[in-house]
């Protein structure tokens, strides 16, 4: 698969943004699903983070990158985690619905799940400046489903979670949802 990361001029910046936006909502124990090459854990102590993503390409260069912190190919079985962060992840996911539910079962008392993921409203633009180099025309390819917040809502809803917190960023291409406890 290799670091999506590094495959569209754009997305370095796009991998800062949604970072930042994540960031202040970064609380105790931290599961960072689809890790990626590990900047997340850049902002989290080494002893509060699990980094999880199935591209052992992408784990190495996190493990090199943050030796203390853990990494791991699959979800952990169990968790009381605080904060669960999906950065660009639940686009490319098949059930997203079943995901986030299996999520929430690894959250800690009031903890949240934060995601990040591309506006619907922009999927002709992103597929487009993939094919031209300036997004991971990999990660676009491999979009299953595009959200926009009525549709985070719902997705949420089915989960039993409901949206604490939504704002949209880098020119209202991305969102970042927060969901929590109903």
């Amino acid at each position: 698969m290799g670091n999506q990361v590094e495959q569209g001029f754009f997305s370095p910046l796009l991998q800062r943004a949604r970072i930042a936006a994540a960031r202040p909502y970064l609380a105790g124990r931290v599961l960072d699903i689809g890790c990626g090459n590990g900047q997340l854990a850049a902002w989290v102590e080494p002893d509060l983070y699990v980094g999880v993503d199935r591209d052992r390409e992408a784990l190495g260069a996190a493990r090199a990158a943050f030796p203390r912190h853990t990494f791991m190919e699959t979800l952990p079985h169990e968790g009381d985690f605080d904060t669960i962060v999906a950065l660009a992840v639940i686009e490319h996911l098949k059930v997203p619905q079943a995901e986030l539910a299996g999520w929430s079962s690894l959250l800690a008392e009031n903890g949240k799940i934060v995601v990040t993921t591309p506006h619907k409203s922009f999927r002709l633009v992103h597929e487009l400046g993939s094919r031209v180099g300036l997004f991971s025309r990999e990660a676009a390819d491999e979009h299953e489903e595009m959200f926009d917040r009525a549709s985070l809502t719902a997705l949420g809803e089915q989960a039993g979670l409901c949206v604490a917190h939504y704002h949209r960023l880098l020119g209202g291409a991305n969102q970042l949802a927060v969901f929590g406890w109903e």
